[in-house]
């Protein structure tokens, strides 16, 4: 494993290339000279309001060039970023900061008042920090950290009723920005249009795959999707990370305006791409190849597949990431054989180092090998491979589901709905083919008032479509709620 901290993707990309372009939001653009010497400002700061190595920086912000600055300065002091939606309700917030513990919190202008009365700890308005920051004068970069430090708390989105955080060290970091590079192969030329959160990991690590390549990376922030088209003509953009949502919004937009683009490269991960919509995309955009890829936060990516290679392999998400290897188990965790059904589990040095202060949840699905010690990913997610090592991935056996492109649990939704004045008792079911998310309460307001209350503290993909109040769960012969008989009641 590699013993070179994250920092050093800026360091090197601003020694070899110091004038070319690095980042470029709505007000301006920055070199990596620049973007290098903000950040080392950025830690002089740090350093001076108290932080140190291995404290949190919690940073609640919309994508843009500051944002870059906080992340490299968090690093460069070996302090810890973990980066938050500024979409996240404070009914969520506050479990996250009691969870994680900031040393400093940095939000947007508009929320500094509503983050400061969830907590106690330093909380920080953009506009004031930045004031700050821009009075400092760039430190000599001397970073503490080494591969086994963390680096990042990665928030996964709505996977069990509390806050849950993936540890990831500075070594697992770079060897899945480096695995990840190998297959999807950026350039130097490219420049990479990111309009998804720096909140989530999928945006995240196109600020390091680009530092790695010496490539530009546009933060457009909060921008009206609306407006995607015209910001990737605008930015001569060549790389495009999709989620289904913008790749919908992108291919009505070429509809209407189907000027060509310089677009080289569209990828896509989290919530796969149907079929159909990456026929369309394809379609839309003529001179573009599309890379689809499948990964979890607790590894960052599994697999992906070459570009285009889904024309000849349909339905697959692509070969393991080098050094990786991926084994399809049964529920004794026996290995399976090609073509049978079990569920993936990960082996290589992109596996992340467990939940932060969760050592049950960790224990059950980062395993070590009893023969060689060696930590094994058990995802949760099932699938097949073929006979030449494609992987092909068909569903989670549990109650985490995708829903307008976002991770969706049931327990998540569950605990809103109990912290809703009145409510005594709440179960979620998840979509399927015949209904939406459906919440069922007892006692309580009325239907119409919880889902209100619910869009105050949830995400709109977690508020349910229905909500249904009943004198009653079913219960099993455990005395856990009976899903099915509450299904069935439905159907």
């Amino acid at each position: 494993m590699s013993h070179t901290p994250v920092y050093d993707l800026l360091t090197r990309a601003a020694g070899e290339h110091p004038d070319r372009p690095a980042v470029r939001d709505a007000a301006g653009r920055w070199s990596y000279a620049q973007l290098a010497a903000h950040s080392r400002r950025t830690a002089a700061w740090l350093a001076g309001r108290g932080v140190g190595h291995g404290d949190r920086v919690m940073v609640r912000l919309a994508s843009g060039r500051e944002y870059l600055a906080l992340l490299y300065g968090t690093l460069a002091l070996g302090a810890v970023l973990v980066p938050v939606n500024p979409a996240m309700r404070d009914f969520q917030l506050r479990g996250v900061i009691e969870d994680a513990e900031p040393a400093l919190v940095v939000t947007d202008p508009a929320h500094t008042d509503a983050v400061r009365a969830l907590t106690g700890r330093p909380v920080l308005g953009l506009d004031e920090a930045w004031a700050e920051i821009a009075e400092q004068e760039p430190a000599p970069v001397t970073t503490t950290a080494i591969s086994r430090d963390v680096a990042l708390l990665m928030y996964t989105s709505g996977t069990t009723s509390r806050p849950k955080a993936v540890v990831s060290e500075h070594a697992q970091v770079l060897a899945a920005t480096r695995a990840v590079a190998a297959r999807l192969r950026y350039r130097a030329d490219d420049v990479v249009y990111c309009r998804l959160p720096l909140s989530f990991d999928y945006g995240l690590y196109q600020v390091f795959l680009a530092a790695l390549a010496g490539a530009e990376i546009v933060v457009p922030g909060e921008v009206p999707d609306v407006m995607l088209l015209r910001g990737i003509r605008e930015t001569a953009a060549t790389v495009v990370p999709l989620v289904p949502s913008l790749s919908e919004m992108l291919v009505r937009l070429a509809a209407r305006d189907p000027e060509p683009t310089s677009v080289r490269l569209f990828t896509n991960t989290g919530a796969a791409l149907p079929p159909p919509s990456v026929a369309a995309l394809r379609a839309a955009f003529p001179g573009a190849s599309v890379s689809l890829m499948y990964g979890i936060t607790e590894c960052k990516r599994v697999s992906i597949l070459e570009p285009d290679e889904d024309l000849d392999r349909p339905g697959s998400v692509g070969r393991p990431l080098p050094d990786t290897e991926v084994l399809v188990v049964d529920d004794g965790g026996r290995p399976l054989p090609p073509g049978e059904t079990g569920e993936f589990v990960v082996r290589g040095p992109h596996v992340m180092s467990g939940y932060w202060r969760a050592p049950e949840q960790t224990a059950r699905r980062f395993r070590r090998c009893e023969r060689t010690g060696e930590v094994r990913l058990f995802t949760g997610d099932y699938g097949h491979r073929d006979a030449e090592g494609h992987l092909y991935f068909s569903g989670r056996r549990d109650d985490i589901f995708k829903r307008l492109g976002m991770r969706v649990s049931t327990l998540e939704v569950e605990a809103a709905a109990l912290d809703v004045p009145g409510v005594r008792e709440a179960v979620a079911l998840a979509p399927d083919g015949s209904r939406d998310l459906t919440l069922f309460v007892v006692g309580g307001p009325e239907p119409a008032e919880v889902r209100r209350e619910l869009r105050a503290r949830l995400e709109a993909a977690k508020v349910p479509a229905a909500v249904l109040t009943v004198p009653a769960i079913p219960l099993t012969g455990n005395g856990k709620p009976d899903r099915k008989a509450l299904a069935a009641g439905l159907a």
